[in-house]
Parts: C-alpha cells; structure tokens; sequence
C-alpha cells in the first residue's frame, strides 16, 4: 500500500478530517509551499538524522532548518548527522526518496517536532510522492503522533 493510501486510511479510522491536494512535481518543502499557496511556517518537513547510530525524524517548518548542536543535545547524543539515503531507504519502502510523511509513529521511528510548527493551526506534509500533499489540524497530528515538542531550527 502506498504511503498515501495508509496515510488516509489510517486517519479515516482515527477519525480525523484532513484535506489530500495534488500539484505540480515539487521536492523542496518551498516548493510545495509555493504550490499548495501556504506559508512555509505552516508546511512540515522531514529531516532524517542518525544519532548514535539511531534514526531519528525531525518535523520542522519550510522556512527552517536543523541546527544541528541543538538536536545533538536533545537527544543526548555524541554524534548527529543527516542520515543517508540508503540508511533510511529501507523504512520507506511506500514513499518516493524526500517525500515521507511526518508520522514516524507508522515507521516506528522516534519524532520530534520543533516548537514553532507546534504554533502553527493546520499543518501541510507530503503524503509519499512529490505530486500530493494532505493538511491536518496540528492538534489531531500531535494526538496521533505523540511527538516530542522541541526547539532544534532557526529559520532560513
């Protein structure tokens, strides 16, 4: 089943309204911003680091990036560094590479969220491709996820 797919059933059943949209080919979390016409605070992207040897996912907005001191110590960790394709690949067998959903509950992955998405009322992902993208209320995605709120960006 496509990441998409398992995606809108998993919310269906967990009752949560949420809104699926295409648009033109976009990898860059900006690009998807500038597509779906939403502010970069407002769209979720995924990160993927290893730390200690340990893949951890980090959702943070369009207009930040991983400050990576930070993560390091939040996580505790002597060592953090963008994981690699083929260190993550294997997780995401339903997802095109760049396009994983922020629900590491579903990859069994640890997720931390930065604190200013938590701000944010509806959150925009990808949903597995670079053509859909789906927007819940941030209330429902942090119920369902469970993630750890953080501070770990700065903005671009």
């Amino acid at each position: 089943m496509a990441a998409k797919q398992r995606l809108e059933k998993y919310l269906q059943e967990k009752g949560v309204r949420f809104d699926t949209m295409t648009h033109a080919v976009a990898h860059t979390a900006q690009e998807v911003a500038a597509a779906q016409h939403v502010p970069g605070k407002q769209l979720a992207k995924v990160v993927l680091v290893d730390a200690d040897g340990q893949l951890v996912m980090l959702v943070l907005p369009a207009s930040q990036r991983v400050e990576f001191p930070k993560v390091k110590s939040l996580l505790k960790a002597k060592k953090v560094r963008l994981a690699r394709e083929e260190e993550f690949g294997g997780a995401f067998t339903d997802c095109e590479v760049g396009a994983m959903p922020p629900f590491g509950n579903l990859y069994d992955l640890p997720c931390y969220v930065e604190n200013s998405l938590a701000e944010a009322g509806e959150i925009v992902f990808k949903v597995g491709n670079h053509t859909t993208s789906m927007k819940v209320r941030f209330s429902d995605y942090k119920k369902l996820v469970k993630p750890e709120i953080a501070e770990f960006a700065v903005h671009l």
